[in-house]
């Protein structure tokens, strides 16, 4: 993003939080400077016995060089804003449009700009959408096709363990379309919840085993589906009270947990432990889920943005040996199935690591 005028102030504020010389102002002291110059020639005329139409034309004279000025230094920015705007239109987002009024146009200058830097970074977005999803779908196409082709050629038979290859290879590609359609939907809008109540104990028990299964049969394959191929990581569950229950769509639930999970292993470090914690809110049946790793941590600036889509943090390496980039999807999924609920999710502060706070209401939030 910009670190220019637009991006430090709202669409629409004045500079400063005043506007000393909006265009009305403008317009009155030219309406103001007009009069004061035809009454100060005709009290010149009177007393110097000028004719009166001598006056008369220095007055309109003079006036029309003052318009000229004022409709010049408001038609400028206009047609400079104009052209900013249909390079805009036709996918040019580098222009922007000089701030240097203190006036309306000054702040519809700022709002330009500000539109400008929101659609480059979609734009900068939408590509590395496809430059991810092409390079995530070529690895394991490419690796099932390898397979296919050697059992076609003779070259493999057809085993349980060639099979097994080619059903991991499908697997990833199940996984990366489940991804898109979960962004499908969360650019859709809301889905139906399926709450029901249920133990948390064995729920999230099954969710770190599933992690681990996961893991493991991942571990012996070159990464390319942008999830963690991480061995080293060992996953730890504390629920308290044991018997805790929560009422949620466990399917949702099973997003977040899984994506944050999985966040968190990549950023692990090598042999590092991440914690899932879960604890009773303040409503009944509510749940809070605190996920803890012990990795590098996240800035305290960047917090805010964690849960954008896209967004991998401002580590471009992995963190430990088999992790890799991700789409950056997982975090924006995970706050996705939360705000359906009704919840909260946020990074809070951790002595060490990245720790993830969710918390959910225990009951489906009314519609506004």
């Amino acid at each position: 993003m910009s670190d220019g005028p637009a991006a430090r102030r709202s669409p629409g504020e004045p500079w400063g939080g005043v506007r000393p010389f909006s265009i009305k102002t403008k317009l009155g002291a030219l309406v103001i400077i007009a009069v004061l110059i035809t009454t100060g020639l005709s009290m010149i005329a009177v007393r110097t016995q000028t004719e009166l139409r001598f006056i008369t034309v220095f007055s309109m004279i003079a006036t029309l060089l003052i318009t000229q000025f004022v409709a010049h230094s408001l038609t400028a920015p206009l047609d400079e804003m104009n052209a900013v705007a249909r390079s805009i239109s036709h996918g040019d987002y580098t222009r922007r449009v000089r701030e240097n009024r203190r006036d309306e146009l000054g702040d519809l200058a700022g709002t330009i700009n500000l539109m400008a830097d929101e659609l480059e970074a979609q734009d900068q977005q939408r590509k590395e959408l496809v430059a991810n999803v092409s390079h995530e779908l070529r690895t394991p196409i490419a690796g099932l096709r390898a397979v296919l082709e050697n059992v076609v050629d003779g070259i493999a038979e057809a085993d349980p363990e060639t099979m097994r290859t080619a059903l991991k290879q499908t697997e990833r590609l199940g996984r990366l379309v489940e991804t898109l359609l979960d962004l499908s939907r969360l650019d859709n809008g809301v889905v139906p919840l399926r709450m029901r109540r249920f133990e948390v104990w064995p729920y999230l028990s099954g969710v770190l085993k599933e992690a681990n299964m996961v893991s493991s049969a991942r571990g012996g394959m070159a990464s390319g589906s942008g999830s963690h191929t991480r061995t080293d990581v060992h996953l730890h569950l504390d629920v308290s009270p044991p018997e805790l229950t929560a009422h949620a769509d466990p399917e949702r639930i099973h997003q977040v947990v899984a994506n944050l999970i999985d966040n968190a292993i990549k950023h692990s470090p090598p042999h590092g432990r991440v914690t899932v914690k879960a604890r009773r809110g303040a409503q009944p049946e509510s749940l809070v889920l605190e996920i803890l790793d012990e990795g590098p941590g996240i800035p305290k600036s960047d917090w805010h943005r964690v849960f954008e889509r896209f967004n991998r943090g401002a580590v471009r390496r992995p963190h430990g040996p088999g992790s890799d980039g991700g789409t950056g999807l997982g975090l924006a999924i995970a706050r996705w199935a939360v705000d359906l609920h009704g919840g909260r999710i946020g990074v809070a502060e951790s002595e060490r690591g990245c720790r993830i706070l969710v918390t959910l209401p225990g009951q489906p939030s009314e519609p506004s």
